[in-house]
C-alpha cells in the first residue's frame, strides 16, 4: 500500500445522471512543498495512471515532476487525485459498480470539491495528459477562477468519433473476453504507439526463449502487467469516462462554452498521435482564437504517438518552461 496516499470522504453527491451517493471516498497524494506554502500544481493522471506522479521509486512522471525539474518539487506543491473507482487505493469497497452513472464532468466536479475541502482556492496550473486533460478542460469551465493555466497534453475537450469507436471496441473486449483487462490493454497499445515506433523498437526481432516475435511478447507483457494492476470494474470505469468527454454537453456550442474559461489554455499535441489526433487540437485553437480566449497550441515531434507525452520529456520541458 502506498504510504503517502491520503483519503477524504465526500458526502451527498448526486451525479449528473441523477444517481445519488451518500458518500464517496477520494484518494490523493501531495508532493513537493507542504500545502499552502507554495504555488500549487494539480496533475490529472491519464487513463491507466494514478496519483503517484512523483514518488521516489514508482512516480510515473518523475521526468517532469521532481527536484530541479520542469515542475520543481523545491518550488511547487503538487497534488494528484485518483479518479474515483480507479482502484489505486487498494480498497475494493471503493470500486464503483455502476460506473456508467459517472461522467468526466462528475470527476472534474469531485476534484474541485476535494480541492475546496483542502482549502485550495487557487492553482498555478492544471497539468494533465490524455483522459486527465479532458477532465482539466471540464475543470476550466466548472471552476473558471481556479487555475491560471490549463495544460491538456495529448488530449481534447471532447471524445471524437475515433475515440468513441476505440472505446466501444474496448468495452466489447472487457465484456466478452476470458482475460478482459489483459486483452483490452493489448489492443489499446496499438493506438497509443505508431507503426514507426514499433519498427524502431523491435525491427522484426524474435524472442528466442518464447518462440514468438518481440513485439508479441511486449504486448503480452503489457496485458499481463495491467491485469495485475487493474480490477475489471476499475478499467471499465476509466474507459467509460473517456467516452463521456464533452465540455459542450448540455451547455451550448464550443465557442459559447469556451468564453466562460478564464485560465490561459496551453494545448500540447503530438504530431504522430493516432489517438487524440493533433488536427482536432489545431481546430480547437482556431475557435479559441476567434473567441478571444488566451490560448496557444504547441506540438511535440515524436514517432511514438500518443505515448509521446510520457516519452518525450525534454521536448515537453522546453515547450512549457515559460509556465514553470
Amino acid at each position: 500500500m502506498n504510504k503517502s496516499i491520503q483519503h477524504r470522504t465526500l458526502k451527498d453527491y448526486t451525479t449528473l445522471l441523477g444517481v445519488y451517493y451518500a458518500s464517496l471516498e477520494l484518494s490523493y497524494e501531495v508532493f513537493g512543498q507542504p500545502l499552502h506554502t507554495a504555488p500549487i500544481v494539480l496533475v490529472n493522471h491519464a487513463l491507466t495512471g494514478n496519483s503517484d506522479v512523483a514518488g521516489e521509486h514508482t512516480g510515473w512522471w518523475k521526468g517532469i515532476v521532481s527536484k530541479g525539474n520542469l515542475v520543481n518539487t523545491d518550488t511547487y506543491t503538487i497534488i494528484s487525485i485518483n479518479i474515483p473507482g480507479n482502484g489505486y487505493d487498494n480498497k475494493p469497497e471503493n470500486l464503483i459498480e455502476d460506473y456508467k452513472s459517472f461522467t468526466a464532468r462528475d470527476v472534474a466536479h469531485l476534484f474541485g470539491i476535494l480541492l475546496e475541502d483542502l482549502g485550495v482556492t487557487k492553482l498555478h496550473a492544471i497539468l494533465a495528459g490524455s483522459l486527465g486533460g479532458g477532465i482539466a478542460w471540464e475543470m476550466a469551465v466548472l471552476f473558471p477562477d481556479l487555475a491560471d493555466y490549463i495544460i491538456p497534453i495529448a488530449s481534447d475537450w471532447k471524445a471524437s468519433d475515433w475515440i468513441l469507436a476505440h472505446n466501444k471496441v474496448q468495452e466489447q473486449i472487457l465484456t466478452n473476453s476470458k482475460k478482459p483487462v489483459h486483452d483490452a490493454r493489448m489492443m489499446a497499445m496499438l493506438f497509443y504507439r505508431t507503426a514507426a515506433s514499433f519498427k524502431e523498437k523491435f525491427s522484426r526481432t524474435q524472442n528466442e526463449a518464447l518462440g514468438i516475435s518481440n513485439v508479441e511478447s511486449w504486448l503480452l507483457h503489457h496485458g499481463y502487467k495491467l491485469e495485475q494492476r487493474f480490477e475489471l470494474k476499475a478499467y471499465q470505469m476509466v474507459n467509460h469516462l473517456l467516452s463521456t468527454l464533452d465540455i459542450t454537453s448540455e451547455r451550448g456550442t464550443f465557442e459559447e462554452v469556451a468564453k466562460q474559461i478564464k485560465a490561459k489554455i496551453i494545448q500540447v499535441g503530438i504530431d504522430s498521435d493516432f489517438f487524440f489526433v493533433p488536427e482536432e487540437n489545431r481546430e480547437t485553437q482556431k475557435v479559441l482564437e476567434q473567441a478571444g480566449i488566451d490560448s496557444v497550441y504547441k506540438e511535440i515531434n515524436s514517432i511514438h504517438g500518443h505515448d509521446g507525452f510520457l516519452v518525450e520529456d525534454e521536448q515537453l520541458k522546453d515547450l512549457l518552461k515559460d509556465v514553470f
